[in-house]
């Protein structure tokens, strides 16, 4: 089965092609230069975008799939969550070659895609299992029982992680988005300089970034160091000590998750996955017992061929959605 798979839920224009869950092409075309300048998202930018790119990235991935749109089986298209502006867009076009190619289509949960992303892979576990979205807009603990059977056992009460990154990132002046560059000034940073607090929520597997972040912005004003013109030095320790405290959180309810569902694997996805000191740390759960899946750092951030993947097998269950469905900002799992 051949399927196309559209993702516009948020800042990045994807188009992916999979036999089954084989991966032929995986288009991604990312809006970052044209947010950078705010600091963040503008979502009337991304939505105008998508709508320019979107038939080009289509055209690209079956391309470079070697296929025509003719020969696609399946349309899997990400209906929520996200911006609703970005997932009209994709909703919409999906919706549009279904019906002028007259081939199914199938709404999917961004979530899950990015839960099944460790499927695209070629180990991934079997079911049970533990699985860790951490990305801008999630941060969240969910057990997998099987295609389908999810059930979110912790989730983050105010900002996601990977929020939390990129706040501080502007914070330190250092751009948009903050993830890739304190995980690159981190390296060169004392961890142990600054001391922040952990925000860990005893006795639940929630999280809760808001304060740590908050707590930055107090060491600012503690050291009189104005935001968005810091040292070089500040930046280097201040990002590792706030890349250690994150990941360090994330580390411990992964453990306490794991045991208390009474679960030996765990999947950890989203963009913040491809942290290289969420990796490192995370691998290391192998010397206690635990199976670790990280998906490629491709598979991590979004893309279209998560939502094909989750698409195929909401199909094989005999699940397909009809012209009717529409985008939600909103959408739990």
């Amino acid at each position: 089965m051949l399927i196309l798979g559209i993702d516009t839920s948020c800042d990045d224009t994807s188009v992916a092609i999979l036999e089954d869950r084989r991966i032929l092409s995986n288009i991604v075309s990312s809006q970052i230069k044209f947010h950078s300048k705010y600091g963040g998202i503008v979502p009337e930018i991304a939505s105008r975008k998508h709508m320019e790119w979107i038939w080009n990235v289509t055209e690209e991935a079956l391309d470079s799939a070697k296929i025509k749109l003719k020969d696609v089986d399946l349309i899997a298209v990400c209906h929520g969550p996200g911006l609703i502006g970005s997932l009209l867009v994709g909703l919409c076009f999906g919706k549009a070659l279904s019906f002028s190619i007259k081939k199914p289509i199938v709404g999917v949960n961004h979530l899950e895609g990015h839960i099944q992303a460790v499927f695209l892979e070629e180990k991934f576990p079997d079911f049970p299992f533990l699985s860790l979205i951490v990305s801008g807009g999630h941060t969240s603990l969910y057990r997998v029982d099987d295609f389908g059977e999810y059930r979110e056992i912790g989730r983050t009460r105010d900002d996601a992680a990977g929020e939390a990154f990129d706040k501080v990132a502007k914070m330190l002046g250092l751009g948009y988005p903050g993830g890739p560059v304190i995980d690159n000034l981190a390296q060169e940073g004392d961890p142990l300089k600054y001391s922040l607090p952990k925000p860990f929520l005893p006795g639940t597997f929630d999280f809760s970034f808001s304060g740590l972040k908050t707590a930055v912005k107090v060491l600012f004003k503690t050291l009189g160091i104005p935001e968005g013109n810091a040292p070089d030095d500040f930046k280097r320790d201040l990002a590792a000590a706030f890349q250690k405290v994150v990941v360090e959180v994330l580390i411990e309810k992964i453990k306490m998750a794991l045991k208390a569902e009474k679960l030996d694997k765990v999947v950890i996805t989203g963009g913040v996955a491809a942290n290289s000191l969420l990796r490192k740390k995370a691998m290391d759960l192998k010397e206690e017992g635990f199976q670790v899946y990280l998906p490629s750092k491709a598979l991590c951030t979004d893309n279209a061929a998560m939502i094909a993947v989750a698409g195929f097998h909401k199909f094989r269950r005999g699940i397909k959605s009809d012209l009717f469905l529409n985008a939600r900002a909103y959408l739990p799992l």
